[in-house]
């Protein structure tokens, strides 16, 4: 998934108000068989390793949300899903403990695949979300319905009825995973933050129609990354692809916000990747950890505004980067990371909804047991573990279940990550109640 995604603790509440409300000056600057891998965009997308991007709705047309100020950072907005906390209990109650579990995976389903492979994992595994990776080249007609098929796979004993996330990258360039009649060619998001504010929010708005009307709830969209125009195209994951809105902060978080504006208002959620930021390194942490260090990007960075502003608009899920950030933890990698995942982007920016790993089949993470990439997220205070590699379900679900049977602290972040994806579901239109 990058074609990529980043921040840490002693951030000011003033510093971080700062970011979103004046703004800072620019820093220096799987399915049933494979693994695909969300790696360099292809712009072919045909590719059984998926997309370049880094990963990576409801009734109404703008989904129902409330601001609240967070209480470590004053100033700083966070929007947040504002469900009923009564339907999210009331399902949350109805599931058994593997079809919870199970709400925290999302797994690939590569566009040369059949529509039915991925029915056993949701069957057996009670897997509740899906992302299309690989390039889908048929058309709305084709991914519509392996959208239905997909859903009416998502019975009352495989996901207790909970209608699936099904997800897609969609960003515009060379990363659009679906093509075809149906969905417009999208330019880059280079091209995309030089159109005025309006324009941007009527594509961010023509990207979600596309999508809803194919049976995608949830883009992994917009990119929030900031890449500095001395580094361009040395920029593996991001710049190489044009994959920016910009170079420098301000006019990111711009765009940022236009597009997560127009995805809401066709229903569509939005998801902001890759925190704390993937602008400044080299190496793409799908395919190399050389070059996946960023030794400049602080928390108190102006870096982090795009993702505020983000947040501040209304996004569904910010997704992590899989990069390592020396001045902030340089002892983990962003998604491993409670410096970053809970004190930087929950505790300081006041996030408080579903967070989502990148692929975590990328080179990057290999290093690491299957089972604990899981574990080691969900404990950081992460939510849906993406993998385009449909063996690493049985794994990760089962280190998942073991740790929360054996450790009470870790089965309580597991039941507050289960009900931030079912609020999120509410809130896209997915719950009966």
């Amino acid at each position: 998934m990058p074609a990529p995604r980043h921040v840490a603790r002693a951030i000011s509440a003033g510093a971080v108000a700062a970011l979103v409300i004046t703004g800072c000056s620019s820093g220096s600057g799987g399915q049933a068989s494979g693994s695909a891998t969300r790696s360099t965009p292809a712009v072919a997308s045909t590719s059984a390793r998926g997309s370049a991007a880094t990963s990576s709705t409801g009734p109404s047309a703008t989904p129902t949300r409330s601001a609240t100020k967070s209480a470590t950072a004053p100033g700083v907005t966070s929007v947040a899903p504002s469900p009923s906390r009564s339907c999210v209990q009331r399902t949350y109650t109805a599931l058994s403990p593997a079809q919870r579990v199970g709400q925290l995976l999302m797994v690939g389903l590569d566009g040369g695949s059949p529509a039915a492979a991925d029915d056993g994992l949701i069957a057996a595994h009670h897997v509740g979300n899906i992302i299309y990776l690989g390039g889908w080249s048929g058309g709305v007609s084709r991914v519509r319905a392996t959208s239905e098929h997909l859903q009416s796979q998502a019975g009352p004993a495989a996901t207790g009825g909970v209608p699936l996330l099904i997800a897609a990258d969609q960003e515009g360039g060379a990363v659009q995973q679906l093509r075809g009649t149906g969905f417009t060619p999208l330019v880059s998001a280079l091209q995309q933050g030089r159109m005025s504010p309006q324009q941007r929010t009527a594509y961010g708005a023509l990207i979600g129609r596309q999508l809803k009307a194919a049976g995608v709830n949830l883009n992994l969209a917009p990119v929030a990354d900031t890449v500095p125009a001395a580094k361009g195209a040395s920029n593996a994951p991001i710049g190489k692809f044009d994959r920016e809105y910009g170079h420098d902060p301000a006019t990111v978080a711009a765009s940022v916000g236009n597009v997560v504006h127009g995805l809401q208002r066709s229903g569509v959620g939005a998801t902001v990747k890759h925190f704390p930021g993937l602008g400044r390194i080299t190496g793409n942490t799908d395919v190399t950890t050389d070059g996946t260090t960023d030794t400049r990007t602080t928390s108190t960075d102006s870096y982090l505004r795009p993702f505020a502003a983000g947040i501040e608009a209304g996004a569904g899920a910010v997704m992590m980067s899989s990069a390592r950030y020396a001045r902030i933890d340089p002892a983990h990698r962003a998604t491993f990371s409670r410096k970053i995942v809970t004190e930087l982007l929950r505790q300081q920016l006041g996030w408080h909804g579903v967070v989502i790993t990148d692929d975590m089949n990328a080179v990057a993470v290999r290093a690491i047991p299957v089972g604990q990439r899981a574990v080691r997220f969900v404990a950081a205070g992460g939510d849906i573990v993406l993998t385009g590699n449909a063996a690493d379900t049985g794994p990760m679900l089962q280190a998942l279940t073991a740790r929360a049977s054996s450790d009470t602290t870790f089965a309580g972040q597991v039941e507050q990550s289960v009900k931030r994806v079912l609020a999120l579901k509410q809130r896209l239109g997915l719950l009966s109640c």
